[in-house]
């Protein structure tokens, strides 16, 4: 065999398909673009899906990719075998309607024996057992001896799904000996021994399979293969298993360096050395394609993967955060490959570190919680963490249930798996549902009746604000395909061509009216249909509409362009936030409207407000300098090379719009803009706020509205300069001046209450009960602090030789707490910090502390008198 590189062999095979006529593509990212049925892209075929169902013509019939893809299912098994992984390589090749079985097999033999130059003697072939034209294909032409084809039943050789395109499968397997073997002297493809490997799969789609099960046959059948570039690096390199090929020991490697460890001296060591080796590969690709930690869906998945791994960290020894360090290795050695990961280097690092120091934060207080959990099932004498409980830990607090199960194992105990489990699919499903909600920007006109998609409308609003338009289609909403709206209703109303703008890329529909003769139509709307078609949402005010009629259509030329602004100012700011806070900056969302913008970006901490000024600062400069706004349509590759922005996820035609900004921005976007930055006119950040993990959202406004909120702001201040009696200029000192003079105040009150309560001191002592030979001091007294309030009981503790004291204060609506109790007491088993604990919960509160001295906060005023009652029983029970 050829000793060969992973990155190689991926180039080769690539190549080899390139030299067939096959269009090589870039791996899709792995979040699923259209398809709700998929978290995450999980296989080589998937982002190609549309191709074999024909909802979608490919960009050409033969086409080959090496597909980054991740499987979730198997994160708990990863490390515990070397076989399991998250994230791997799918090379495959395609054809859509072009070759057949014939060219794959052949090519697929080419490929393995000529170009890796793996021995006939090892590769042996699987077929479906009733498919005779690839058995013939194998045995005849290719010339594989028969006893090398083994026949394999519909589990193992049929792919198909419910309905839809399906059909037979070929295997190829490698033989990697008799060491690998079993006892079993007929083994071959098919045993579960792993002597034999199958490394390439290749699918003859040829029947389509209907909702009654029949399978019928495509007049152009398709070719779908699939073959890990791990697995058949491994054979290649002759490893063991995945984790000792070039690339993956390279990690290991880093691992070793990190640790001091050495990979193979411990099985729980070598376990903990391969979590981190295959969860950074997922974790630097799953952020590269834009995903952001989070507690659901894909981020939720990001989240584990990363927090799986900071834990296997800790075990082998490595005390602060790495994986942001470690990650550097993933995009050197596949960043030439896959570019995204060079072009979001920092984005990537960033995120890493960012959850990685969370998840430092919150094992510390998931081992504080779980330590009370342990308490409270030893109180209760039970010895089983429940499913909840072990869920929130997991859920809430990021901790993993295998160190929950560590740390219980060592107080003898276990937990409710079963319930767990429970609640994981509670979540599971809550995920799905989102997932299925999520947005979609084209409305399902099959819904409203539009069946016909040779219905199509030109867009002209780029250039124009009016056009002379024909009726094509006209929908009512309780009717759907009607042949007229008549004055009064409403509807939906299909043009030929039209200057109305569809709600896309954020920005808002636009609005106007239509007109005929005798006819007048409010247009309420404007959104995306299926196919090309622009769906207005309309009005008739006067007359009757029909089919065919003639239009004279007119948007509202002011909304539009206060809309244009405000779409123009995004770009402006999105690149103004890549050079104040750096290249990992992208959009991660947006809303334009004709009075404000929103605009939604990955950073991984709050906006500075010096960091928002000079943003602002930046933008409006640029307004200043008059920069032109030019529209160039081209080809994707080449609105790359010029350097413009597109978002990871977005899906692009052949052609693709730029809109550059003078040399200050450029970015791919089908929305409406105007003709010069002067046009903006002023650009003024209203807000800046944290909406997701990860992501922030700046809030804006632009030209007349940007005016109208200073003149707002600016009437305010003079409001406030009035009623404080000064000047404009001194309304800063003044407020000061009067800050100070409250706080002083409210200084020496809090001053005179402490000595009001500190003189009923002997009122208080006097009231002391008596509890099975203990003595109690429990009192309210309303508008202390805590300091207070502790100052008093230590003024009791001076008084009392034994004594337990439990103070309760109300002041400004907050409830305050504090218990002290003498030493003498503490030997016979009261604990100020529990008893205080009980006390908050009744108030809504929290808190805890010593067994001498404890304080704690409470959320409900009016339960204060309810929670010092229960004192008394709490300290019986302490004394039993």
């Amino acid at each position: 065999m050829k000793k060969m590189s992973l990155h190689n062999i991926r180039k080769e095979f690539l190549d080899f398909f390139k030299e067939k006529e096959h269009l090589v593509e870039k791996s899709y990212p792995l979040v699923p673009k259209n398809d709700k049925s998929l978290l995450l892209v999980n296989a080589g075929m998937a982002p190609l899906k549309a191709y074999f169902l024909g909802t979608e013509e490919p960009p050409r019939r033969r086409m080959a990719t090496c597909q980054k893809c991740v499987r979730t299912g198997d994160i708990d098994n990863v490390g515990k075998t070397a076989r399991h992984g998250t994230f791997f390589e799918m090379l495959g090749n395609f054809s859509f309607g072009d070759y057949f079985k014939k060219e794959a097999i052949n090519w697929a033999w080419e490929f393995m024996t000529e170009r890796l130059e793996i021995p006939v003697e090892r590769l042996w072939v699987s077929v479906y057992l009733d498919d005779d034209e690839a058995y013939e294909i194998w045995n005849k032409e290719i010339g594989v001896s028969e006893d090398r084809i083994v026949k394999l039943g519909k589990e193992d050789n049929f792919w198909e799904l419910e309905v839809g395109p399906c059909g037979p499968c070929s295997e190829i397997y490698i033989d990697r000996g008799e060491k690998y073997g079993c006892d079993n002297k007929d083994c071959k493809p098919g045993c579960d021994c792993d002597r034999y490997v199958e490394v390439w799969n290749l699918v003859f789609s040829q029947y389509d399979k209907d909702e009654k099960g029949n399978y019928n046959l495509l007049t152009k059948p398709n070719i779908d293969t699939g073959m890990g570039l791990e697995r058949i690096t491994t054979i290649i390199q002759e490893a063991d298993n995945i984790f000792e090929i070039d690339s993956m020991k390279s990690i290991i490697n880093e691992i070793e360096k990190e640790s001091g460890k050495k990979y193979g001296s411990s099985k729980k060591d070598d376990m903990s050395f391969r979590v981190i080796t295959d969860h950074i590969r997922a974790m630097t690709f799953l952020v590269g394609d834009g995903v952001i930690p989070s507690n659901e869906g894909r981020g939720y998945v990001l989240r584990r993967l990363i927090r799986r791994a900071s834990r296997h960290g800790k075990l082998l020894g490595i005390k602060e955060d790495f994986l942001n360090r470690l990650s550097s290795k993933i995009i050197d050695s596949w960043g030439e490959t896959y570019v995204e990961l060079r072009e979001r280097e920092s984005q990537i690092k960033k995120v890493i570190k960012v959850e990685e120091d969370k998840f430092q934060e919150t094992i510390e207080q998931g081992i504080n919680i779980l330590n009370e959990y342990v308490e409270i099932i030893k109180n209760e004498g039970k010895n089983i963490l429940d499913g909840k409980r072990a869920f929130k830990l997991y859920d809430t607090y990021g901790f993993p249930i295998d160190l929950t199960k560590e740390i219980l194992e060592e107080y003898d105990m276990n937990i409710d798996e079963d319930g767990f489990n429970s609640e994981m699919q509670k979540q599971r499903e809550r995920a799905r549902k989102a997932r299925e909600e999520g947005d979609n920007q084209a409305w399902d006109t099959d819904d409203i009746g539009l069946e016909d998609n040779n219905l199509k409308t030109i867009f002209e609003g780029y250039k124009n604000f009016t056009s002379n338009s024909k009726v094509i289609g006209i929908v009512k909403s309780d009717k759907g395909i009607v042949d007229s709206l008549k004055e009064g209703e409403n509807g939906i109303i299909l043009l030929d061509k039209t200057p109305f703008y569809a709600e896309s890329g954020g920005q808002v529909g636009d609005t106007g009216i239509l007109k005929g003769e005798n006819i007048l139509i409010k247009v309420n709307d404007t959104k995306k249909g299926k196919g090309g078609k622009i769906l207005h949402f309309v009005e008739v005010i006067k007359g009757e509409v029909y089919n065919e009629v003639e239009l004279y259509a007119e948007i509202d030329e002011n909304k539009r362009n206060d809309t244009a602004r405000n779409h123009s100012v995004t770009h402006l700011l999105h690149q103004a936030l890549k050079d104040v806070l750096g290249d990992h900056v992208s959009q991660a969302g947006s809303l334009v409207l004709p009075d404000r913008l929103r605009f939604d970006f990955t950073h991984f901490e709050g906006v500075s407000k010096d960091q928002l000024d000079q943003i602002e600062k930046i933008v409006n400069f640029k307004i200043l300098e008059g920069l032109d706004v030019s529209i160039i349509e081209t080809s994707l590759e080449d609105a790359r090379a010029m350097g413009a922005q597109a978002l990871f996820d977005e899906k692009y035609g052949d052609v693709v719009r730029v809109v550059k900004i003078g040399d200050y921005s450029k970015e791919l976007c089908g929305g409406t803009h105007i003709g010069n930055s002067s046009q903006i006119g002023l650009f003024k950040i209203i807000n800046e706020t944290g909406i997701a993990s990860g992501v922030r959202r700046i809030e804006a406004m632009t030209g007349k509205k940007a005016y109208d909120h200073i003149k707002g702001i600016e009437d305010q201040v003079e409001k406030i300069a009035d009623l404080l009696k000064a000047n404009k200029k001194d309304i800063i000192n003044k407020v000061q001046s009067m800050n100070e003079e409250v706080k002083n105040l409210e200084k020496e009150l809090d001053r005179l209450k402490s000595q009001l309560a500190l003189s009923k001191v002997n009122d208080i002592i006097g009231d002391v009960k008596s509890i099975n030979g203990i003595n109690l001091v429990c009192k309210r007294i309303d508008g202390m602090d805590t300091n207070g309030l502790r100052q008093l009981g230590d003024t009791i503790k001076d008084k009392l030789e034994s004594v337990l004291i439990v103070l309760a204060s109300v002041k400004d609506d907050k409830v305050m707490l504090v218990s002290m109790a003498t030493k003498d007491l503490i030997d016979k088993g009261i604990h100020a910090g529990n008893i205080i604990r009980e006390v908050a919960k009744v108030t809504g509160g929290g808190g805890g502390g010593r067994p001498d001295m404890a304080q704690a906060g409470g959320k409900d005023p009016n339960k204060v008198d309810d929670a010092l009652k229960i004192v008394p029983s709490l300290v019986e029970s302490q004394m039993k």
